[in-house]
């Protein structure tokens, strides 16, 4: 992910800082704008279903819970570029190809950690020569440290392309400032998970590394606070849905686990505004 987001700062820092200077014109509004946002959130998921497969195990889990993982604010994690990903991040670079409407790429780094010593049913069947070998029907499972762990957590990596519309609502409020732009923002986004998942199941050594679990599809709505035409504030509640039906749980690549859930996600971004070309 470092390496993701170094080249999207490299390309934009290019564009922007390529451009001849030219005399100041009128302004000509939002079309052929770019922006760069950056921000963090904090993430909330439905229970989910998870499925492990392996050369000698099958089983599911059902209705297990998750939640995020926030680190505390300090300057080490919020302030350092070579930790910039330890909090849960937002990176977003976007195009006014219209007006009201924006094309954008990005990427939205949550984290998931599955609460372990919860008890949840079990159906399938476990031949790991472990104390968890057994057939199972629909029995309780207390998901120790022993038996299991289950993190997205370095993290929870949604990859995705958006089409959003901002609309300036400082006429609808009789809001009559040229400093200070208050924007209403919907957008909907697509695209795919490439978690890097901390995962020890069973006896089996623990695996960290990233790979292409699946898919995301989401909506959004914000308000964007625009000051000077060239700076904001944004925030976004935006919800989703994910599907990962290849997450690498183990060294083996015949070990993979699987599930799906929703998400809501809340956002707090700055970001820059600043037109490309003449």
């Amino acid at each position: 992910m470092k390496k993701l987001l170094l080249l999207l700062l490299i390309f934009t820092a290019t564009t922007l800082f390529s451009q001849e200077e030219t005399e100041e014109k009128p302004e000509r509004g939002n079309k052929g704008k770019m922006y760069i946002i950056w921000g963090w959130n904090r993430a909330s998921f439905s229970d989910s279903d998870i499925r492990f497969k392996g050369d000698d195990y099958d089983f599911t889990l059902q209705d297990v819970k998750a939640r995020d993982k926030v680190n505390a604010f300090n300057f080490r994690d919020y302030g350092n570029l070579g930790r910039i990903t330890i909090p849960q991040t937002n990176f977003r670079v976007g195009y006014f190809f219209h007006e009201k409407y924006t094309v954008s790429l990005g990427f939205d780094h949550m984290k998931y950690v599955m609460r372990n010593y919860q008890t949840v049913k079990i159906d399938g069947e476990i031949n790991t020569g472990s104390q968890f070998d057994g057939i199972y029907n629909d029995n309780d499972i207390l998901l120790t440290h022993g038996f299991l762990t289950f993190e997205h957590t370095d993290g929870l990596n949604y990859v995705n392309l958006e089409v959003n519309r901002f609309d300036n609502l400082n006429k609808l409020l009789n809001f009559n400032s040229k400093d200070i732009e208050i924007n209403l923002t919907e957008g909907i986004g697509g695209g795919i998970l490439y978690p890097k998942t901390n995962t020890k199941l069973l006896s089996k050594e623990r695996y960290d590394d990233y790979n292409v679990a699946g898919y995301g599809v989401s909506a959004k709505i914000g308000l964007n606070l625009t000051f000077f035409k060239y700076f904001f504030l944004q925030s976004d509640f935006k919800v989703g849905y994910i599907n990962m039906d290849s997450i690498r749980t183990t060294a083996s690549e015949t070990d993979s686990a699987s599930q799906d859930f929703t998400f809501f996600e809340k956002t707090i971004m700055i970001g820059t505004r600043f037109r490309i070309g003449k």
